[in-house]
């Protein structure tokens, strides 16, 4: 019963994103940013449907079951505080800009060597991110249907694949409509039945007023924080969000619909968070058993709650999947292959047939990783600490500071990523988990390195960016190249649409 009403989920979904791949209508503008005719509701979903996948549940329950509520929730909590800060300060510029992926930013702001740079930086992490949405559905896909782990994933790939070639952005905002109302309605049926069932219980010294977890190290302080600054700060370097935040219809579309959805990613996750610390604390589950909340659903709740929270997490999925691979594709194609949109009537769009095939081999390997890998709310997270200690400070203060140069970003992107590697095939452990994607074994970096290990890879970036970008400021030549770059993405954009109160790409 519960697979099959899952099922039925998973179905309208992929009808809903296959129906509405007709708006493509052959254009690579309308496929990867949709047209830019996207209001609040759609782009406040897809944005929630991205932040609240299977990595911020699935996830959050266990590390909060197994550690305490900041462990877990700040999962949700960071991606929370991204889309605040999003909202905030970039999503009007940004969007003003007219960019196509977030790789066009570092062409336009720092050159054609940055753009590449950033690219392949950026889908190196973003094929973590979509192997830690596949791990939870192979999970599920075991757990229910008795699928074998691997086959899970491989079905789900091919399903998530199939709209999201068929209607690019276009299918995963409106799909997103679908799943969002499905994992709010979970998420609250969920809290109600926890609460008259059990009462929420939470275990001494792991609750969110427990704050011993944010200033303690012994209570993984350290842990909690490099989550909240990796999720908060590293996210906003997100291909995926980005790319929806280009697809709102106007600067202002666009920050509304960041602060929606950051209210409700905060108010999810944390509903999860608590249902987690019950489940410990009453029924004794813990993550060494298998994901905590499978275990919850399959052994106690009542079969409706089991299949809402269960299509609600699949369809989250679907969606965060569907981003990645989306944006993915198209930086790849686009910003290190160097292929263009054509607005030539009667043309076929080569940027739309390249991104559609570069979007095959993504799925095969982010697929791989997650059969090697069987990790969630890790693999999120890393691949957040990739983002931000390599892009977040060129990124951020790009858009502010007209200072910083090729040089700054290069070195300090380069240095960002040397650090942060080294370290992680050194640790021991991850966020609190045995490091079993890479790891030497050795003397020098230890358990209590935890956690640390991120800030210190991006205090290493930062440094670098600010003082490479005071000794050595942009050059006559970089601004002449912003200038070029910005008048390639004007002559792409001749024939596009403009939102009501938008603003022309700044010169």
């Amino acid at each position: 019963m519960i697979i099959l009403g899952v099922g039925i989920t998973v179905l309208a979904v992929l009808g809903v994103g296959i129906i509405v791949a007709k708006k493509v209508d052959g254009d690579s503008e309308n496929f990867l940013v949709a047209g830019r005719r996207l209001g609040v509701p759609l782009v406040a979903v897809s944005l929630t449907a991205a932040a609240v996948d299977a990595n911020a549940t699935v996830g959050n329950t266990d590390l909060t079951a197994d550690f305490g509520f900041w462990s877990g929730a700040s999962l949700a909590l960071g991606l929370a505080i991204c889309l605040l800060l999003a909202g905030l300060f970039l999503a009007r510029p940004l969007n003003a800009m007219r960019l196509y992926t977030l790789g066009d930013y570092f062409r336009v702001r720092y050159g054609r060597r940055t753009e590449v740079t950033a690219s392949i930086i950026m889908s190196f992490a973003f094929t973590i991110l979509l192997a830690g949405n596949l791990v939870a559905c192979g999970f599920l896909m075991e757990r229910f249907a008795n699928i074998p782990y691997a086959w899970g994933i491989v079905l789900v790939a091919v399903l998530v694949v199939a709209y999201t070639i068929a209607g690019g952005l276009f299918s995963d905002a409106y799909t997103a409509a679908i799943q969002t109302t499905i994992t709010i309605v979970a998420a609250l049926a969920l809290l109600g039945w926890t609460a008259l069932s059990f009462g929420i219980v939470i275990p001494e010294g792991r609750g969110p007023f427990d704050l011993g977890q944010l200033t303690d190290p012994a209570q993984g302080a350290a842990i909690n924080w490099a989550t909240l600054v990796a999720l908060g700060i590293g996210d906003l370097v997100a291909i995926d969000f980005m790319q929806r935040i280009f697809g709102a219809r106007s600067p202002e579309v666009a920050r509304r619909s960041c602060f929606t959805a950051a209210a409700l990613t905060a108010g999810i996750g944390t509903i999860f968070a608590l249902v987690a610390l019950t489940a410990s604390a009453v029924l004794g589950l813990t993550a060494a058993d298998g994901p905590v909340l499978y275990q919850l659903l399959d052994g106690w709740a009542p079969p409706l709650i089991s299949i809402l929270v269960l299509s609600g997490i699949v369809a989250a999925s679907f969606s965060t999947a569907s981003g990645a691979i989306l944006a993915t594709s198209a930086v790849i194609v686009r910003n290190i292959f160097k292929l263009r949109r054509t607005t030539i009537q009667g043309a076929r769009d080569p940027l739309l047939t390249w991104t559609r095939l570069a979007m095959i081999p993504i799925v095969v390997i982010g697929g791989f990783v997650a059969i090697n890998v069987s990790q969630t709310g890790v693999l999120l997270t890393l691949a957040f600490d990739l983002m931000l200690a390599c892009l977040a400070a060129p990124f951020i203060a790009g858009v502010f500071w007209r200072r910083p140069g090729r040089v700054a970003t290069l070195v300090s992107a380069a240095l960002g990523l040397v650090v942060r590697l080294t370290l992680l095939v050194l640790q021991p452990t991850i966020y609190g988990v045995p490091n079993d994607i890479l790891y030497i074994p050795n003397d020098l970096v230890t358990a209590d390195l935890d956690g640390w290990v991120t800030l210190i890879a991006f205090g290493v970036s930062l440094a670098a960016f600010f003082l490479l970008s005071w000794l050595s400021p942009r050059t006559e030549d970089e601004l002449a190249d912003e200038l070029e770059a910005i008048e390639s993405l004007r002559a792409e954009q001749a024939e596009a649409p403009r939102g009501r109160d938008e603003v022309p790409v700044p010169a």
